[in-house]
């Protein structure tokens, strides 16, 4: 599931004082989709996608609803296959980089080819091959991880993303397909999309067949947002869920006590509770935080707070919290393990309808606080390794509780936390103080009957715990009355045995303190209430569709059904939540969303009842609500442990049953919130811990009664008991005899008085009443009767045995023994005239020796005797000198007198109360016996309540009755403890006989467990503590029993009214007879009998289906019913008659419960026998077929030689059978083939059933309109007549002229919609063909080509342990007609439907196979591609076509057609296989198909040769068939009786049918064309198109192979032409070679870049760049063209005139470049690549000592070109993101350089910076696109050489700047110097001039003033 807030980061971010983080949610999540295609409007803002386009869909369902897996699959290790196709990517970051992509599932790791670019495209496909269970493969993730390959290895991760392959095996068809994912960085949680992927993920099962992907050129360019796996914004939330864990309660003891009783050895005292360390782990999506270890503490307080910060919505569904115990040296031991579901715990509110104005129902995920019960393995510790350990980690169904803990989940959107695990404040610890309030429940189960014991042993007891409370091994709860009464099973008679409590049955008791969550639980009861009526009346209306009541009896059923939904809807009351006190936020979301979805349900109901039409249509809704109904029962916050229910035998557990709390939790709300067996009797069967077996064998079978109710309500159990309790106390007086005398001397390990066990001291005066309670009377004896077994009990017949024993010293004579007399074991017994006939038996015989054993013949066997032994370990038939022991057994047999158990009632045995034993030991009986060394007797006091009245003061026996005050201390008391609570009774003053009849019929579908195939079933039929078993039907899967089971007098005490509401179920256990060994188990039914309270009532009980399970599977169905009828005032006057009997005690189902039959007629079609395998080694090769079917037989003629001639000589069998009137009824019909082998020895070598006689029913009257033969069938079956076929028509052939551009391939690719490449084949108007997605065989139109004879598989062998199916040894052909006949011997039968048969002799034919393509073919090289080649194989005959091999490729395209020639049936199967080239090992098998020749060759549909649209003498559609339309027409009329079509008006119209058809009407609005045939045949074969034959196809075949039988490997598309040849010459064949892609030239020519990035600084310090621009075409990376180097560009312009010249190979049809190159130089073959045409151009900046640095680039996709511009100055980046980067636009054709040829112009070039792009320059280029021809016509050289034409380029106009400065040092002056100093140099002159003026006037001035001053001149 993809759980949640999916727009979270789309909202406009919330005022930071925000109310509640639900108003949050509210705003920004959708409401997304309700039901499927049910679109709901958004209230939210739209989404925004990263890329500013269009918002996102309303319909996107946001948070995906927690789905229903649609996972039946068996939870046991299977085949499956995971395909990972990866498409392409946009939009990734970084500059000039080289992506790759991994992909890693379950731990493999496969990778794409290095790419190129910013978009790569790559196009690859990877297979996954797993073994394992569904339920494990579902939990693992898929890694989609995309690489720089170019960058370091630290930095080169880009972005990844994950997702669950269960999520993708939820999506319908196990698949996603072409969806983009949006990836991230994993540890970043701030950053943005890091670009998109696009991929197709399909997870393909046992029998799935993976969807065929569309790969249509529209879809590739749609928009990423509308098409994102997830929407926009999601993968980048970042959410913490805060997991609380406050404190753990129960956690059991996980250390061995070593330590602890080193401590007691030294007088410390010892704690054995507390031997446990935990710590509790959370893990989830990957992320796993661990609280603190609190030492020796199995209550610890952990008061922490788990931060777990995950991506959202994450794949995961789960939160996984494990409790483990901390082991300082051994690895940490799991204590428990649970799930928090966020499916439960956090909803979209997309279920619910929301109307206007009401708050939403979605919300985020949150929990608690509240406790969640731990359940695993048995508490009891041991020092060994647990055999249960799995169990602790949450694998399986846990059987004992382990604990619980107590945790609050919360979710928060904002913020990063601060610490992983943090301390919670004191403040939240006082706050969940509240929801630890404790109340007192009391809980009582009476237990009714234990019954289905497989084998008695030591005596049973059972326990009932809820938590720890009444776990007898647990000592940290006061003792409770927990467990019942130890008693040994007995006897029933027949088959099982069962515990004899009769009228006294054992009560438990038990009182605990839970959570009062009554306003949970009531809820999850009501809805169930209304779920499980809805469950019965679903039942009831199936039941009635199958029967096929009439229309309006359905009406009334399903009226009733939907007015009881609606009422129940309408009235029922959820619990309110007022004032309840520790209520928490999801309590209140739930009932929100309950309340929505019942709401909405009711409302469906209602308009159902007015809208609906067809019944059986509205099932799959009604089915829907139930389905929702128990998903809204789901409870999470469920803190109440289930009620656990052991069976211990002895000590040791042996199995258990887990009741939900609340189906038995007493509820004073209303009675629909009472649980559904409070207070009521239920069968529980209890299981096996683990059980392998599954429930193969069933430890007991229990009915019980449980009421749990709050201790403040427990008065009200009294209307809910029945019976009457009574308390007593008890213990046990022991004596052993010592020397003949009875005392306490010998006792050796034993007490005086102990517990029942006898390891226990008690003593009278230490019992204490329990508070409220007082002892009524005194002590007294009291003997156990259920203890005491005689080893007669329950048996009519008996063996009594005796040993006569002999010894002798070796060598000397035989003398009695010192013991002549004993039992088995060697112990004491009486002598046989000692031996008395007990009281209510008869003796049949004298005593006898025993001679059918291992015994000499006076049945003596002989023995050594070694001591310390004084009787021999084993026994020999044979006497030898050594032998000193011998013994023979003497019998005598007895029978129960009818009638004599009133007497034996009497027969108390010991009148002191003594019972007997001669060991220490659980076996105990009623008289002494002279080998008796031990007696015990038990007293008992019974206890009365004080003050109390009624059934509940039970509840007040709280704590044991004393203990033993001396021994306090000591270690016995902690043995004592528990051992001597109260026991508790309840008795029932009267039983109630009842009158039981089972009617089993049939059964169906059984396993075949015997190696003859078949089985040798029988039914032991158990009700409650009786059982009879049915008679054995030999060598059948199918048994009719019809037989009536008696049960006389069935004794059940308790209310008869409330057994009629739920009376005890009647289990039938179906069993395979086997002669030697033990009967296997076939499966176990069960089945309810419907009670009579009055043998009066006229309900007679109907015989329906019950399925019958075998370890969890379904494997067969039995036919039963079952009345239990009260016997009033005991006389069996009112009973129903006794049924008629057949042979001795067997009574037949009786008229009225059984099927009422009809005469009916069974015509069988026995056409062949094909591919039987051999049987005992030798070839089956004369069989025969037998054909049962409702007690009749028929068997056909043998075939005399398999080989020569595989069809029956006499085809048609016909078999008059009583059969059923009802079709649920039918038995089905048993084929079997026997072979006839020399000395008259006839196997059976196969059989099949046919269970459902529903498709072969037929009306014998009606006209046979179609007979079940093709045409050319008929014409074979008819005399041969001169065929003058003249396929060369007069009009003269066009061909030559019309040298046309249409192939087979134009017909194909028009015929799949791809208008591209099929050219201007559509405007000629000629055919096109139909592509069926799937076998021939499996278009429903065309009856899997059986209508003439269907292929029944044979199957032989035994069905081993239920995993394999029985092996396939052969088919049968033929078919069936079903229909009734009159009972009336008058009237003439109708007539006989198989008549007209064609030949069944051999046929000699032609064959024809066209292998198309291939497609999605299963890698078979390390490369994850395959070399694929065909080879097929006919009979004897075959074709390797491993020559033609295409190398690296899983979707090769053949286009190969095979000829051969083959007898038909005994080639009838065409195996087609895949095989993958290997040079130098052995070439593996891709895959396989077969095709069944024979059916395509009988079947009346024509599939041996497809029609086509037209009839054409020429050109590529030129008729290929044997006969003309009309000939064909002709057979077809002459088959269906009708008269022969007429033409008239030159052909122009045909009457055929009793219809006229005029050619004008076909060919209207069509285009004619020079190849079509004369009007005669073109109307024939339109005419013949209306009859639905098969038409001119391509059909695509999955291919299996044995590695995966049932996995794909990948499939096929192809078709098979079959021709007779005794018809003559077919037409030719097609051509359908695969075109070949055409050479073309791509010329670039550079003319000028400008703006370019200056990226150099120069000597000078100016900006400058040495500008070259370089290209590519992707694929062709080896093809790099470069520039010259344009020095010192100071602007950024550079002039290049460059020609780059480009080869390539397209294919204009697919739009696509073929490039052939080795992978690797060491690869054999070229591999052929198909890329989209781009062109990459980069522009460099030159260095001469440093690496070239990169200044931008354009990736040019030629078919959808950015429009140039043609000044450089409107050139910018803006161009690229208003088309081509993100590929939401629709591009159109024009722009498309293969439609343009030529175009010039400036382009922008980019460069990244950060996330970031900006523009490194732009570039005038022009681009034409040259065929090879005009290539040769136009030649152009690179760069500037010759041929420099087309255009000429010119030296390029460089400035000459670019000479470097000391070469021209004057023209650097004036360019650069002077340029950029020229103020420089006139400031300096300047300058310069100035400083002189000065200088001089310095220098002249002291001569001038002195000159001044002196005046000399004067």
């Amino acid at each position: 599931m993809s759980y949640p807030p999916l727009e979270l980061t789309l909202c406009p971010h919330p005022h930071p004082k925000m109310e509640d983080e639900h108003d949050y949610w509210h705003d920004c999540v959708f409401a997304g989709t309700g039901e499927e295609g049910e679109e709901s409007q958004t209230d939210g803002p739209a989404s925004v996608s990263p890329g500013g386009g269009s918002p996102a869909p309303p319909n996107q369902n946001v948070f995906r609803k927690a789905r229903k897996r649609q996972r039946a699959l068996v939870n046991k290790p299977q085949d499956f296959q995971i395909r990972f196709r990866v498409i392409e990517g946009r939009q990734l970051p970084g500059n000039n980089i080289k992506p790759v992509v991994k992909v890693n599932v379950c731990g493999d790791t496969h990778r794409t080819r290095i790419k190129r670019g910013n978009n790569p495209f790559f196009d690859e496909m990877f297979f996954y091959n797993v073994h394992m269970l569904p339920s494990d493969l579902f939990d693992q993730s898929i890694s989609i991880r995309v690489y720089d390959s170019s960058s370091l290895r630290a930095d080169s991760l880009m972005g990844e993303f994950k997702i669950d392959v269960g999520f993708v095996y939820d999506e319908p068809a196990h698949c996603v397909i072409r969806k983009w994912l949006l990836l991230n960085d994993p540890d970043d949680s701030s950053s943005g999309a890091k670009g998109y992927l696009k991929v197709s993920i399909f997870v393909v099962g046992t029998g799935d067949e993976p969807p065929v992907e569309k790969r249509d050129r529209d879809n590739d360019q749609d928009d990423i947002e509308s098409n994102l796996l997830l929407p926009a914004g999601l993968t980048l939330r970042w959410v913490t869920l805060k997991l609380k864990v406050f404190r753990a309660e129960d956690i059991p003891q996980m250390d061995d006590s070593f330590s602890q009783s080193v401590k007691e050895f030294f007088g410390g005292s010892g704690n054995k509770k507390n031997l446990v360390d935990p710590f509790l782990e959370a893990w989830f999506a990957g992320r796993k935080l661990c609280t603190q270890i609190i030492e020796k503490n199995a209550n610890p307080e952990w008061n922490e707070m788990l931060n777990l910060q995950v991506k959202f919505p994450s794949m995961c569904e789960r939160i996984k919290l494990t409790v483990f115990d901390w082991d300082r040296l051994t690895r940490n031991d799991a204590v428990g393990t649970t799930y928090l579901n966020l499916a439960k715990i956090a909803s979209s509110g997309g279920e619910a309808e929301v109307q206007a104005g009401e708050t939403e129902v979605g919300f985020l995920p949150t929990f608690g606080p509240c406790y969640v019960n731990f359940y695993g393995s048995p508490r009891e510790f041991s020092g060994l390794p647990d055999p249960y350990d799995d169990l602790n980690l949450g694998k399986g169904e846990g059987v004992a509780y382990r604990g619980r803990v107590l945790v609050e989940l919360s979710t928060q959107l904002e913020g990063k936390p601060d610490k992983e695990v943090d301390k919670i404040s004191s403040d939240d610890i006082l706050v969940v103080q509240k929801y630890q309030r404790r109340r007192k429940y009391s809980l009582c189960a009476v237990f009714h009957g234990a019954c289905m014991i497989q084998e008695p042993g030591e005596p049973i007891q059972f326990e009932v715990s809820i938590g720890n409370y009444g776990n007898k091994l647990d000592s940290t709860c006061k003792p409770l009355a927990s467990t019942t009464q130890y008693s040994c099973a007995v006897f029933d008679g027949n088959h099982y045995y069962y515990l004899p409590w009769a009228d006294t049955k054992p009560v438990v008791v038990l009182l605990s303190f839970w959570e009062d969550i009554s306003h949970r639980l009531d809820a999850v009861n009501i809805i169930l209430y209304i779920a499980n009526r809805l469950q019965e009346n679903i039942n009831a209306l199936k039941i009635s569709i199958e029967a096929k009541v009439p229309e309006n009896r359905l009406d009334e059923i399903w009226v009733k059904l939907v007015n009881q939904l609606v009422d129940d809807l309408s009235n029922v009351q959820l619990p309110s939540l007022e004032g309840v006190t520790n209520l928490t936020t999801l309590d209140i979301q739930v009932k929100k969303l309950r309340d929505q979805a019942l709401l909405l349900m009711g409302e469906q109901a209602q308009r159902m009842v007015q809208e609906a039409s067809d019944i059986t249509e509205t099932l799959g809704t009604i089915e829907g609500w139930l389905e929702k109904l128990k998903e809204l029962a789901e409870e999470p916050q469920n803190s109440m442990p289930d009620v656990i229910i052991w069976m211990l035998r002895g000590e040791k557990r042996v199995g258990y049953a887990r009741i939900p709390a609340h189906q038995v939790l007493y509820s004073t709300h209303s009675e629909e919130a009472c649980g559904q067996y409070c207070g009521k009797t239920q069968n529980v069967v209890l299981k096996y811990p683990m059980d392998k077996s599954k429930g193969q064998k069933l430890p007991v079978q229990i009915r019980v009664n449980m009421w749990l109710g709050l201790s403040a309500y427990e008065k009200k159990f009294n209307t809910f008991a029945e019976g009457t309790f009574s308390v007593f106390a008890e213990l046990y007086e022991n004596q052993a005899e010592v020397f003949g005398k009875w005392g306490t001397t010998g006792l050796m390990n034993r007490h005086k008085f102990s517990d029942v066990t006898g390891k226990i001291k008690v003593k009278q005066e230490y019992f204490l009443p329990p508070k409220g309670w007082e002892w009524e009377g005194d002590w007294f004896v009291d003997p156990e009767r259920s203890l005491l077994t005689e080893a007669d009990a329950g048996h009519t017949e008996f063996l009594d045995e005796v040993f006569e024993n002999e010894t002798r010293l070796p060598g000397r004579e035989w003398k009695p023994a010192s013991e002549p007399f004993t039992d088995v074991n060697g112990e004491k017994a009486l002598s046989p005239a000692e031996i008395e006939c007990p009281a209510g038996w008869a003796w049949e015989d004298a005593w006898t020796y025993d001679i059918n054993r291992a015994v000499d013949e006076k049945g003596w066997e002989y023995g050594i005797t070694i001591p310390p032994d004084d009787k021999p370990k084993s026994w020999v038939p044979a006497e030898k000198m050594y032998h000193v022991h011998r013994r023979r057994r003497l019998i005598r047999a007895r029978k129960r007198v009818a009638g004599a158990s009133v007497a034996e009632k009497r027969d108390l045995g010991d009148p002191e109360g003594w019972e007997y034993s001669s060991l220490i030991g659980w076996k105990f009986h009623k008289k002494e016996r002279s080998s008796d060394t031990f007696r015990r007797r038990r007293w008992r006091r019974k206890m009365a309540p004080a003050q109390r009245v009624g059934a509940s003061a039970i509840f007040n026996l709280e704590g044991a009755l004393g203990t033993d005050q001396e021994e306090k201390g000591s270690k016995e008391s902690s043995k004592a403890f528990g051992a001597n609570t109260p026991t508790v009774s309840c008795t029932f003053d009267r039983a109630y006989v009842y009158h039981l009849r089972v009617y089993v019929y049939q059964a169906r579908n059984l396993m075949a467990l015997d190696k003859d195939s078949f089985s040798d079933p029988y039914a032991h039929v158990s009700f409650l503590h009786v059982s009879k078993t049915t008679e054995t039907v030999n060598a059948c899967l199918n048994p009719t029993w019809d037989q009536t089971l008696i049960f006389n007098s069935v004794e059940i005490y308790g209310d008869p009214q409330a057994l009629a509401h739920n009376p005890p179920d009647v289990v039938l256990e179906i069993y395979d007879k086997d002669q030697v060994g033990k009967d296997e188990m076939l499966g176990r039914s069960t089945c309810k009998p419907v009670v009579k309270l009055q043998p009066g009532m006229d309900a007679t009980p109907r015989l329906l289906w019950h399925p019958v399970m075998q370890r969890g599977e379904h494997s067969g169905d039995v036919l039963v019913s079952a009345e239990l009828i009260l016997k009033d005032k005991g006389n069996d006057t009112e009973l129903p008659l006794v049924p008629s009997m057949r042979g001795d005690n067997l009574y037949m189902v009786p008229q009225g419960v059984r099927p009422v039959v009809q005469l009916t007629a069974i015509e069988i079609l026995a056409w062949g026998l094909r591919n039987m395998k051999p049987y005992q080694l030798a070839s089956v090769s004369s069989p025969s077929l037998v054909v049962e079917c409702g007690g009749e037989v028929v068997h056909s003629a043998t075939i005399r030689n398999m080989k020569k001639s595989p069809n029956f000589p006499v085809s048609v069998l016909f078999l008059k059978v009583l059969l059923p009137k009802e079709e649920m009824y039918t038995p089905p019909i048993v084929l079997k083939v026997i072979d006839h082998r020399p000395f008259g020895r006839k196997p059976v070598v196969g059989q099949c059933t046919i269970s459902s006689l529903e498709e072969f029913r037929c009306d014998p009257y009606e006209i046979r309109s179609e007979l079940s033969m093709s045409s050319k069938m008929a014409l074979m079956a008819s005399p041969p007549r001169d065929l003058a076929i003249n396929m060369e028509d007069s009009r003269p052939l066009l061909e030559a002229e019309e040298k046309e551009v249409v192939d087979w391939w134009s017909k194909f690719y028009a015929s799949v919609g791809d208008h591209e490449k099929c050219g201007p084949y559509r405007q000629k108007g000629y055919d096109t063909l139909k592509v069926y997605n799937k076998e021939l065989e499996d278009i429903e139109d065309f009856k899997g080509l059986t209508d003439f004879c269907n292929t029944f598989k044979l199957l032989r062998g035994k069905n081993e342990n239920g995993e394999n199916d029985p092996t396939v040894v052969g088919e049968f052909k033929g078919s069936f007609k079903v229909y009734p006949l009159s009972d009336d011997p008058g009237v003439a039968p109708p007539p006989r439907q198989f008549r007209e048969l064609p030949e069944s002799g051999p046929q000699e034919c032609l064959v024809r196979i066209y292998v198309v393509r291939a497609v999605d073919l299963q890698p078979k090289d390390n490369n994850g591609r395959c070399d694929p080649y065909i080879k097929i194989s006919l009979g004897r005959k075959s074709i390797d076509d491993r020559d033609n091999y295409l190398p690296n490729t899983t979707n090769p395209v053949f286009g190969r057609m095979f000829e051969l020639s083959c007898f038909l049936p005994q080639d009838k199967d065409l195996k087609i296989s895949v095989y993958d080239y290997d040079l130098l090992t052995r070439d593996e098998k891709v895959g396989e198909t077969v095709i069944d020749l024979e059916n395509r060759f009988l079947s009346r549909f024509g599939s041996y040769c497809g029609l086509p649209q037209t009839y054409c003498v020429s050109g590529i559609n030129q008729w290929r068939d044997q006969l003309k339309p009309s000939q064909i027409l002709q057979n077809l009329a002459r088959l269906k009786g009708s008269p022969p079509p007429r033409t008239e008006d030159n052909g122009n119209t045909l009457h055929f049918g009793g219809k006229q058809y005029s050619l004008a009407e076909f060919e209207a609005n069509k285009e004619l064309h020079q190849h079509l045939g004369p009007p005669s045949e073109r109307i024939a074969l339109h005419v013949l198109r209306t009859q639905n034959l098969v038409p001119e196809h391509v059909e695509t075949r999955t291919l299996y192979s044995s590695f995966q039988p049932t996995l794909s490997q990948g499939s096929l598309q192809m078709w098979v032409d079959v021709f007779p040849k005794s018809l003559g010459h077919p037409g030719p064949p097609f051509h359908i070679a695969p075109r070949k892609a055409q050479r073309n030239y791509l010329r670039v020519v550079v003319w000028n870049t400008t703006d370019v990035t200056l990226d150099e600084t120069s000597v000078t310090g100016e900006r400058m760049s040495d500008i070259y621009v370089k290209g590519w075409m992707p694929g062709m990376e080896e093809d790099k063209q470069k520039t010259d180097v344009h020095y010192r560009s100071l602007d950024g312009d550079g002039n290049f005139n460059w020609r780059f010249v480009f080869p390539f190979d397209y294919l204009p049809a697919e739009q696509l470049c073929l490039v052939s190159k080795k992978e690797h130089f060491w690869s054999l073959d070229k591999t052929e690549f198909r890329i989209p045409p781009k062109l990459i151009i980069q522009i460099w900046d030159n260095d001469k000592f440093s690496l070239d640095d990169y200044l931008g680039s354009i990736e040019l996709d030629l078919r959808h070109l950015i429009t140039p511009t043609k000044m450089p100055h409107k050139c910018s980046i803006d161009m690229l993101s208003k088309e081509g980067d993100i590929p939401h636009q629709k591009w159109d054709e024009t722009k498309s350089l293969f439609n343009q040829k030529a175009v010039r112009g400036w382009w922008p070039c980019v460069v990244e910076n950060g996330s970031q792009k900006e523009l490194g320059g732009k570039v005038e280029l022009s681009l034409e696109i040259v065929a090879e021809q005009e290539a040769d016509e136009r030649p152009a050289g690179k760069g500037r050489d010759e041929p420099n034409m087309h255009p000429k380029l010119d030296a390029p106009n460089r400035p000459d700047t670019s000479f470097f400065w000391f070469t021209n040092p004057c023209k650097t002056m004036k360019f650069i110097v002077w340029r950029r100093f020229k103020w420089l140099f006139i400031g300096l002159i300047l300058l310069i001039l100035v400083l002189l003026f000065i200088g001089i006037l310095l220098y002249s001035l002291p001569n001038y003033i002195s000159m001044k001053i002196v005046k000399p001149f004067r």
